[in-house]
């Protein structure tokens, strides 16, 4: 399998600082590429939202540096290994971040979505609001928002149009740092070929529809990582005209 690869970061039109945090690796090992992306969304309102957000970017990252490619290499990757790593990871900075809160009399988290590509299959974890996107001839949403709204909606108490406009829309039901205890989802499934992956934090995805992202970043609108920045640009400019507030991340991946 092989992959390209683009994102944009924006702090927006409102915010002074952005909270929103992002790597995105492709490796060649001698068992083919293996792409990873991550998006972290500091807590918007809460004190030092940036500083939670790039520690769990940094922890990711020297996961995949110092272990994962050992294993790649070493032919000892296992599923999972990977699922007990990324707890592991979560939990940890959960715990830094929450005794750096006490510590300092504050209160700071970040949601957590990364994406590996390795061989035929995509490994997720997932905690918070932000999404990671499948795109074809459609959009599906892989992740589930874990906030307030989400699971009234899937509880049947509150329509989806109602969430638009419910004053506790931005509430996380757990987000790493601010959650006495964090449970992620984790996700495997097939990679299915020419198609794309985008992940965001939510500041991407109020003020666009499903039709827009395909239009731009669609398996079809983006043939290399010149087309691929562009089309993250654009819906990124797209919805600051729209208003949006929140900082604005979106990191994408199509695999060939």
């Amino acid at each position: 399998m092989r992959y390209i690869a683009a994102y944009h970061t924006d702090v927006g039109i409102s915010k002074k600082t952005n909270q929103d945090s992002l790597a995105m690796k492709i490796v060649d090992t001698k068992e083919g590429k293996v792409a990873f992306a991550i998006v972290c969304d500091g807590m918007g309102g809460l004190a030092k939202g940036e500083l939670a957000s790039k520690e769990v970017i940094l922890a990711f990252c020297k996961w995949f540096d110092d272990v994962l490619i050992g294993e790649v290499e070493s032919g000892t990757f296992d599923e999972s290994k990977l699922v007990q790593q990324w707890n592991d990871i979560i939990q940890t900075q959960n715990k830094r971040l929450g005794e750096y809160g006490n510590n300092n009399n504050l209160q700071l988290g970040t949601t957590v979505s990364a994406l590996l590509l390795y061989k035929d299959n995509y490994y997720i974890v997932h905690v918070g609001d932000s999404r990671i996107y499948h795109m074809s001839d459609k959009v599906t949403q892989l992740t589930k928002d874990q906030t307030f709204v989400a699971r009234e909606i899937a509880a049947g108490r509150m329509t989806e149009e109602q969430a638009k406009t419910d004053p506790r829309r931005s509430v996380l039901l757990q987000c790493v740092g601010a959650s006495p205890v964090v449970e992620p989802e984790f996700i495997k499934a097939p990679v299915s070929k020419d198609s794309v992956y985008l992940l965001c934090s939510d500041g991407f995805r109020h003020h666009i529809s499903d039709q827009e992202m395909i239009v731009k970043l669609g398996p079809d609108a983006v043939k290399d990582e010149e087309e691929m920045k562009y089309g993250c640009i654009y819906l990124t400019e797209l919805v600051k005209n729209r208003k949006e507030s929140d900082n604005i991340t979106v990191a994408v991946i199509k695999a060939m």
